[in-house]
């Protein structure tokens, strides 16, 4: 971290545990993801005056990285070391969210694949569908959501997902294409 750790706190008394378990905790950060540039982590008191509701602690924590910023907010919590280890534990699946995305291991859906319904056979719970490459692809009842099977007509277009079955390509999900789209 190129920037010391800036603790503020507002009604709440930071002791020397809480600030060196702060520390602890940035440094766990730090060593996920070495190009944190700052982080300013704000301890405060959230009461509402006159509710009789106990005080709860509120963390927040905002991280500077190359690009922009992270920031942190979790439910306030009666208790100021479990507000602070839900905070912290949320800045980190974040931040490990954050270093996926900058290295591309990000996955990305695919476009769900159209064909065309060629064959069904609605007593015996299956069809076949024809690919736009000419592939004849197997497909199942179970294969249709929300009881989608009943409304498949031949000749009906419909995205599908495909797998490989025991006796060749199957498709996993099959979904209607609303009429007038393509």
């Amino acid at each position: 971290m190129q920037l010391p750790l800036q603790i503020t706190a507002r009604g709440v008394a930071v002791t020397p545990a809480i600030e060196a378990d702060l520390w602890m905790a940035v440094h766990k950060l730090d060593s996920l993801y070495h190009r944190i540039m700052s982080c300013r982590v704000l301890l405060e008191t959230v009461n509402r005056y006159g509710t009789g509701e106990r005080i709860r602690y509120n963390v927040r924590i905002d991280l500077t990285l190359p690009g922009g910023e992270l920031v942190v907010t979790r439910h306030p919590h009666e208790d100021l070391w479990t507000a602070v280890q839900r905070a912290f534990a949320a800045a980190q699946r974040r931040l490990q969210d954050h270093a996926r995305r900058r290295r591309g291991e990000v996955k990305r859906h695919r476009r769900a694949r159209r064909a065309r319904v060629t064959h069904l056979f609605p007593y015996e719970g299956y069809g076949f569908l024809e690919a736009s490459d000419g592939r004849e692809i197997y497909f199942h009842r179970n294969s249709v959501p929300r009881g989608g099977f009943g409304r498949l007509e031949v000749g009906r277009v419909v995205r599908y997902a495909e797998e490989e079955g025991q006796k060749g390509p199957q498709a996993s999900r099959v979904a209607l294409v609303r009429r007038g789209r393509r």
